[in-house]
């Protein structure tokens, strides 16, 4: 099985953070989006990443997508998603207000990033930080200090999603710190967790 993409961008993440959550073997092939264009639209022709080619030759791309089949494929009766009730709605609420907040994280930091100076609209950039604010201290109010994980008493995509979508707020300069504490506390403690600390990212 091989993983495309890089773990500076949190949908590579979560899905290389779900892998070795379910003790899958996988080959990564560290592509950017950006500098690697080519190789990754090869694999996916919208040109995004995360892709993952399995062991049969199909690819398939999203990192919803992905973690998807791997609940299906590897999760037995305790998938990180649960598989219906209350439990999965609750999970999925959380990751949909992650992933929403990782999109805005990067809507603003490419504005700011890649936008020549005289066309750069401060206050789009402003309210994309201020919706990743707005979902982050929502999910920071979900979070009980007293227990290890987010939700259920156990690791779920709750966990794996509010993890790449806080470092990537406090990659991009927010204070996640005093904006969501909790949440911030939790990434921490998940950090120590051999899923999260093996798919860190080199420094740059």
């Amino acid at each position: 099985m091989l993983l495309i993409g890089v773990n500076r961008s949190p949908y590579t993440r979560r899905v290389a953070i779900t892998l070795k959550a379910y003790g899958v073997p996988f080959e990564q092939q560290s592509l950017s989006a950006f500098t690697n264009r080519a190789e990754v639209r090869a694999n996916n022709p919208l040109g995004r990443i995360p892709a993952l080619v399995l062991d049969s030759g199909e690819t398939l791309v999203d990192s919803g997508a992905i973690v998807d089949h791997l609940d299906e494929a590897y999760g037995g009766d305790r998938p990180l998603t649960p598989t219906k009730g209350a439990d999965r709605r609750a999970v999925l609420k959380v990751a949909a207000l992650m992933m929403g907040a990782c999109d805005k994280a990067l809507q603003a930091a490419y504005t700011r990033n890649h936008t020549p100076a005289e066309k750069v609209h401060q206050p789009w950039i402003d309210d994309c930080n201020a919706q990743v604010v707005n979902a982050l201290a929502a999910v920071d109010t979900m979070v009980d200090p007293a227990q290890p994980y987010l939700l259920l008493g156990r690791l779920t995509q709750a966990d794996v999603t509010a993890f790449v979508a806080e470092r990537l707020a406090r990659g991009i300069g927010l204070d996640t710190e005093a904006q969501a504490p909790r949440l911030r506390a939790l990434t921490k403690k998940l950090l120590g967790e051999p899923p999260f600390g093996a798919t860190e990212p080199p420094a740059t």
